[in-house]
């Protein structure tokens, strides 16, 4: 499931991520990003994973789309986890994107919006 997160600048859009997604997830996920891309021209992004599970093969293929038409129009992505695969999985996703990526532990997730907000 994703559930989308109030986030404390109108240039940063948020989401928790939890259980493991699917299709639906995305159809409701990818607009909210392409919304605030057409808004501000480039995303910030905060992922929050709670109880996270993974992807069904849909949704992965899903997340593989969304990663190379995106590419280019998120500026900053925030992941913030609670399992080690989580943060190794940050890693995995930089040489995807022309994103700056950078993890936070579940307990830093204030840390995470703050590094969203800078410059």
């Amino acid at each position: 499931m994703i559930e989308m997160l109030t986030a404390p600048a109108d240039n940063i859009i948020g989401f928790k991520l939890s259980g493991k997604l699917h299709d639906e997830d995305y159809k409701h996920f990818v607009p909210a990003i392409d919304e605030a891309i057409a808004h501000r021209g480039k995303a910030r992004v905060l992922a929050q994973f709670h109880d996270f599970h993974g992807w069904d093969m849909h949704a992965l293929w899903d997340d593989i789309k969304f990663s190379t038409t995106h590419c280019t129009k998120i500026e900053k992505i925030a992941l913030v986890g609670e399992k080690s695969w989580e943060k190794w999985m940050a890693k995995v996703c930089k040489p995807f994107t022309m994103a700056k990526i950078e993890y936070f532990d579940a307990g830093h997730v204030d840390d995470a919006w703050k590094w969203l907000q800078e410059a």
